[in-house]
């Protein structure tokens, strides 16, 4: 008998998911759901297919505890905080995620094009004067911007995304500083740095780190106090990297500063209540976009498809578990 899956994201728009879904399981798409919705369809169901870019339903207790039958949990993305893993492991729920999927995940650079994106979307102004033009206006003087080439772009986190993203900086001439305990630099044009060092000389930050209790609020009073009062800080990391509070003050206090962020802190319960939002419908210091990085045509053929190969390499009888 085929196991039964439980797809709580859109995936029926991206070519070949639901038809290597189907050709081992039986599938049940919620598109949008609800959690109640999520917890009254659950029994019965072996495994949970999710992303967390469009979903509201945060995957913790209440939830895993509606699927008495739950075998796995599968996540097309590298990110898991969406996901309550220490009662998985409780209930010995292994989650299938991308996170060590390298030889895939290196094919995927929509995020590091997105932070770059919303880098330059931030130095020059474009979503304000963009407004300004709906409005009848044509006036250059509010949106005067920044050239890369005369720019310092400090990266915390070299991993994948960050590595790539250094490398766009690098082409467009900006000097690139680079932080991250964990990674030796290797291209001579990246000079890594102390945080503090970074922190003080940076116009740009942008942020590619995982969301880990260690990295929880990473961005706070502390290293904010240190950063330019003309910063831009870019954020496609995870919102909860971010101490919202603290940066709030901080645009608050430096009115020339900004934020371009595609995450907000704990986005799939309380994006709704998001102070961060709030401070976006009032103040052109910060532009927001709805979790897209990872969102293209490509990236999610890639990263959608090889979570469902693996979801079906689970269930495969030669599976070691």
């Amino acid at each position: 008998m085929k196991p039964t899956v439980l797809v709580i994201t859109p995936v029926r728009h991206i070519r070949g998911v639901s038809d290597m879904l189907q050709s081992f399981a039986q599938v049940v798409y919620l598109d949008h759901p609800s959690t109640d919705e999520v917890m009254a369809h659950l029994p019965g169901k072996q495994a949970i297919f999710t992303n967390p870019n469009k979903s509201n339903v945060f995957i913790g207790r209440e939830v895993m505890d509606a699927g008495p039958d739950l075998k796995v949990i599968c996540t097309a993305s590298t990110g898991t905080n969406h996901i309550d893993k220490a009662r998985a492991a409780e209930r010995g729920l292994p989650i299938l995620a991308l996170t060590e999927e390298r030889s895939f995940i290196n094919r995927i650079s929509s995020t590091a094009e997105h932070a770059f994106a919303l880098m330059l979307a931030a130095l020059r102004h474009i979503p304000a004067s963009f407004d300004s033009v709906k409005n009848g206006e044509w006036d250059y003087t509010r949106f005067i911007g920044r050239q890369m080439d005369h720019l310092t772009v400090g990266v915390i986190g070299y991993g994948r995304l960050g590595g790539m993203f250094s490398r766009y900086c690098s082409a467009f001439g900006a000097t690139v500083l680079v932080h991250d305990p964990f990674k030796k630099v290797d291209d001579p044009r990246h000079k890594q740095v102390e945080v503090h060092d970074l922190l003080e000389q940076a116009d740009v930050i942008s942020l590619h780190v995982h969301a880990t209790e260690k990295t929880r609020n990473l961005v706070d009073h502390s290293w904010l106090a240190r950063m330019k009062s003309t910063v831009l800080l870019v954020n496609t990391a995870r919102g909860d990297v971010v101490h919202e509070p603290d940066l709030i003050a901080f645009l608050r206090a430096n009115p020339q500063a900004m934020v371009a962020t595609d995450v907000v802190a704990d986005e799939v319960r309380n994006k709704g209540s998001s102070p961060l939002i709030a401070l976006a419908r009032e103040s052109g210091q910060v532009i927001i976009t709805p979790h897209i990085g990872g969102m293209t045509r490509e990236g999610q053929e890639i990263a959608y498809n090889h979570a469902a190969t693996m979801l079906r390499d689970f269930f495969s009888p030669t599976h070691p578990g």
